[in-house]
């Protein structure tokens, strides 16, 4: 779901990675769809790699994604990034109880709710569907195959050819 989105430093919105070139990155914007080049020199985080510290450990972003989803019965966040700084805080630790409230500030609240809203707004939030094909991947079990008739016939006639020829080969060699 996070892979090839981007945050870009300097620029609000969330980037969609188009292409490399040997100088920069061209990056598509997800909410105004221009393309536009990004240097190496800026920073670039994929949202895949980012984690909310918490005081036991970092939670990835896009398991936070989920539990926002799930508590807002797939819509988007009831708080916006624009509310004030207790109301934000307080809707963050209804999602996140024990994050780290030293080292998770407002700014980066109100950055993990604007950027749910944006994947929100581009229907790019599918938890559903990505949990039964991973499921079934690990129930996905090796089918017994079964042989048909012919199939049976065919094995039952070459085994039989293979004991005529043990026969032979054993009475030539008693003689």
């Amino acid at each position: 779901m996070l892979k090839d989105i981007l945050s870009i430093s300097g620029h609000s919105g969330l980037f969609k990675f188009v292409a490399q070139s040997s100088k920069s990155i061209i990056v598509e914007s997800l909410e105004t769809h221009k393309k536009m080049p990004v240097y190496f020199s800026s920073k670039v985080s994929a949202l895949e790699d980012i984690a909310i510290y918490t005081e036991d450990e970092e939670v990835p972003l896009a398991q936070i994604f989920e539990k926002i989803y799930k508590m807002e019965n797939k819509g988007k966040t009831s708080v916006s990034a624009k509310s004030t700084n207790d109301d934000i805080k307080e809707y963050f630790e209804d999602i996140l109880p024990a994050y780290d409230k030293d080292r998770v500030y407002v700014s980066d609240m109100k950055k993990v709710l604007n950027w749910y809203n944006i994947l929100w707004e581009q229907k790019m939030l599918n938890f559903e569907e990505e949990k039964p094909a991973e499921e079934k991947q690990e129930v996905e079990t090796p089918k017994k195959t079964t042989k048909t008739k012919a199939e049976k016939t065919d094995s039952e006639n070459k085994e039989k050819n293979v004991k005529k020829t043990e026969k032979k080969t054993t009475k030539k060699k008693n003689e």
